[in-house]
């Protein structure tokens, strides 16, 4: 018995690990290209409402992810139940999507639209923007 639990292990080691990897994006026309994880957290708080533009932000996240949550409760320091009371009290100013296809949607459509989505989903109708100076899948980029 101890022998497979052994190689068993030895096999876990050895199959590749498919962390989440999460993008912030912005609409096309967002100039904005970076952000430290400092500010991204004061927007996602509401603490920031407004692009150096002028342009009102519209936070755009997803309505159940783990991946996300677990990324936004690291980067604004709260668990899981804290998290999910502040989206609660807050839900007036956050959209709540279903899917990445629905932030990648809404994020295009609407002018000052931040979301988050899975990095394999990104595609060229948003813009992609650094954190940190850190681009997704870059070590540091966002906790995840």
């Amino acid at each position: 018995m101890r022998v497979y639990l052994v190689l068993a292990f030895f096999f876990a080691a050895l199959t590749p690990c498919f962390a989440h990897h999460t993008a912030v994006v912005v609409n096309k026309y967002n100039s904005v290209e970076n952000l430290s994880s400092a500010h991204l957290v004061k927007i996602i708080r509401g603490e920031v409402k407004k692009w150096p533009d002028g342009t009102n932000i519209v936070l755009v996240l997803h309505r159940e992810s783990a991946g996300e949550d677990e990324t936004l409760e690291r980067l604004n320091k709260m668990s899981a139940d804290q998290w999910r009371a502040f989206v609660e009290a807050h839900k007036d100013r956050i959209v709540l999507v279903d899917t990445d296809a629905d932030v990648l949607k809404m994020v295009h459509s609407e002018p000052g639209a931040i979301g988050m989505i899975e990095v394999r989903s990104l595609d060229n109708s948003v813009n992609l923007v650094h954190v940190d100076g850190k681009l997704p899948m870059e070590f540091g980029y966002l906790p995840h």
